[in-house]
């Protein structure tokens, strides 16, 4: 009993204690929302006195004040970083695209310079793949029969001589690089027009083989296509010739082979090569 009468006295006390609450908000509201000369003097007088009072309390609120303006500050900027963050990202994939871009406006402009015979055609087409061998020097090109190329035509790019057709179907063909054991190229080495066969050998430089004459092929010295044997037209460039680390001249080659992006298929309308010309190379293989 003692117990249940303490408890209702106690809820007696806080009904008491809200309705105080209440009552002086209530007052403090209707106080502050009066417009007249007295009430004004006793709002001031009352801040007067309460004020100075409790300016202890003030740095304490002003502190966590500023700690919240802080922690919103941090929360902006760690979210304007993250976006930036986003931006950037989205950028440097950008950026890869437009390099990506350049190097294939390069190579495509680089393919306007490569300097031939106006009685030449050629059509221009993208790589789509490579032999992927050690033993196999090949590309294929997406230029077949539709695009009336010509089994057996030259190939270059815009710096010059890579290699040859080697089968065509409809819509793409297989291009032999010169470095294949299976590509033989008659050219002529030199200012004095030494001739001699460019042989593949799976390596970046093929050999210069079979020259004719006497005269010692000087380093350095450009090195261009015959036109002997009516397969490669003549006057398109090779290389130069260099001396390698076996003491054997080989042929450094201007085209870049392991970065073939681009390429231009070379033909002749007068030129006789023999039909099929791909097929000799297959049985050759």
């Amino acid at each position: 009993m003692a117990a249940q009468s303490q408890y209702e006295s106690w809820l007696i006390v806080r009904y008491i204690g809200l309705i105080v609450i209440f009552l002086f908000l209530i007052a403090a509201f209707l106080l502050w929302r009066i417009d007249n000369a007295r009430a004004e003097r006793f709002r001031l007088a009352l801040l007067n006195q309460i004020v100075p009072n409790v300016t202890f309390l003030t740095g304490p609120i002003k502190s966590i004040g500023r700690t919240v303006s802080d922690l919103k500050s941090f929360v902006n900027v760690y979210q304007q970083n993250e976006s930036l963050k986003i931006e950037l990202s989205q950028m440097k994939k950008w950026r890869e695209a437009a390099l990506q871009l350049e190097q294939k406006n390069a190579k495509l402009r680089a393919l306007n310079n490569l300097k031939l015979s106006s009685a030449l055609f050629w059509v221009t087409g993208e790589v789509l793949a490579d032999s992927g061998s050690p033993f196999s020097s090949s590309i294929l090109i997406n230029l077949g029969a539709e695009d009336e190329i010509t089994d057996g035509a030259a190939v270059a790019d815009g710096l010059g001589l890579i290699g040859r057709v080697s089968g065509v179907e409809k819509k793409l063909s297989r291009v032999i690089l010169m470095s294949d054991v299976k590509s033989f190229v008659p050219a002529i080495v030199g200012p004095n027009n030494q001739e001699a066969i460019i042989r593949g050998d799976n390596t970046s430089a093929p050999l210069i083989d079979f020259v004719r004459g006497t005269s010692k092929i000087q380093p350095g010295v450009r090195i261009y296509t015959s036109g002997r044997g009516g397969i490669f037209p003549p006057g398109i460039l090779i290389g130069e010739a260099v001396l390698s680390s076996d003491k054997q001249v080989r042929a450094r080659l201007s085209a870049n082979l392991s970065q073939l992006d681009y390429v231009r298929v070379i033909m002749d309308s007068k030129s006789k090569i023999p039909s099929k010309a791909g097929s000799i190379i297959k049985n050759y293989e």
